[in-house]
């Protein structure tokens, strides 16, 4: 069955004016329905059957809004907080009006792929630990990732609190090594050589505070950058830059209701 809404409620939650402000337009002829002007703002309509106009402006209807989120760094991953710039901040006005909230928080400087939705039961399903949604991330590691690493996170490794995690995939992706003319002045001046950093890809399928970093300390390296790539199915937009959004396609929506992650 068809939703129906006051035709105040349905105007102010897309944005129109407060639900005062909407009845005194109502009054002075503005809003029309099916090309018929309408004077009571309490009329029930059925947004999906009925054509609603406000000053002449069709009124695209809809109660679920999908972003996807280039996070950047200096941001927290909550809808509001009382000192921090939240992820929240970085949407339009409009996009704010359905309510939308991360689904899963980046760190504070982690960047890369959030999802911002209204969509409650989406954002359980990809968030059930009992899913085990895959989520793949791209690091920048101080330290020789190596061989034995990718093992190790194939096996489960053993955080700091005792938890050993599930399997991990591991994929080596290239070393920045010192360059020899940095390894020769250093040895002229008698100095350590610099520190070796790997850059890798490292997917997950659970999602413990601080899970990558504290994975790889759990092996000896540090995490220097952290980036996320994907969500189950969804992956970033590699032509959206940092602090950017837009909204999913209707693909990328259908993809991920149809996800249930590898606990399914």
């Amino acid at each position: 069955m068809a939703d129906k809404l006051r035709i105040d409620k349905l105007l102010a939650h897309m944005g129109f004016g407060t639900r005062s402000e909407i009845k005194r337009a109502v009054k002075i002829g503005k809003v029309a329905v099916d090309g018929k002007v309408v004077k009571d703002s309490g009329l029930i309509v059925v947004p999906a059957e009925q054509t609603v106009t406000f000053d002449g402006e069709k009124v695209a209807y809809r109660d679920v809004i999908y972003l996807m989120l280039n996070k950047p760094q200096g941001v927290i991953s909550a809808t509001e907080d009382g000192r921090e710039r939240t992820v929240i901040d970085l949407l339009a006005s409009e996009d704010c009006l359905l309510k939308p909230f991360p689904v899963g928080r980046l760190d504070k400087d982690t960047v890369g792929l959030l999802l911002l939705t209204n969509d409650g039961g989406l954002a359980h399903e990809l968030l059930s630990p009992r899913k085990h949604v895959d989520k793949t991330y791209e690091a920048l590691v101080q330290g020789n990732v190596n061989e034995d690493d990718v093992k190790a996170f194939q096996e489960g490794v053993t955080l700091d609190d005792g938890y050993v995690t599930l399997p991990a995939q591991l994929q080596l992706m290239n070393r920045s090594l010192p360059r020899q003319s940095d390894a020769s002045s250093a040895e002229q001046e008698g100095d350590s050589l610099p520190p070796v950093h790997s850059l890798i890809h490292l997917t997950i399928h659970e999602g413990k505070f601080h899970q990558v970093k504290r994975m790889f300390e759990a092996v000896g390296k540090k995490v220097v950058t952290l980036k996320r790539l994907s969500m189950g199915p969804l992956t970033l937009d590699e032509y959206l830059p940092e602090g950017h959004y837009r909204e999913l396609t209707e693909e990328e929506v259908h993809q991920l209701k149809a996800h249930r992650g590898s606990g399914k």
